[in-house]
């Protein structure tokens, strides 16, 4: 699962992969502000940005979502690949994320995201 989770993330228009932390923890980011961290050393996760009602409602009903680690937990999830979170729901938590960075961006950046796009 991990690959597949990287691979979808670096689908997205204006990501790019880096290693500020450590090599087992690459984070992807959109136009330069983080949307995501993979765990790539056991136990894999993911964390990902999350509006504040969702992510409470996520914990309470999938037991490997759990408050972001290391990670404000109001704004952030971390999500387990036990088995426990449909590979479907994980992808569209990476979108949600995604698209909570990318619409805090500023104008120009939201621009220049758009040409990126426009170019594929």
């Amino acid at each position: 699962m991990l690959e597949e989770i990287r691979n979808y993330c670096l689908a997205k228009p204006g990501v790019e992969e880096t290693l500020p932390f450590d090599e087992d923890s690459p984070v992807y980011k959109v136009m330069g502000k983080m949307f995501a961290i993979i765990s790539v050393t056991p136990p894999h996760c993911i964390s990902l940005k999350c509006d504040p009602e969702r992510a409470v409602e996520l914990r309470e009903e999938y037991e490997g979502i759990t408050p972001g680690y290391h990670m404000n937990k109001v704004h952030w999830n971390t999500v387990q690949f036990d088995g426990s979170v449909p590979v479907r729901l994980v992808n569209d938590l990476v979108d949600h994320s995604y698209e909570l960075v990318v619409a805090a961006l500023p104008k120009k950046m939201k621009e220049e995201l758009q040409r990126l796009k426009d170019e594929e």
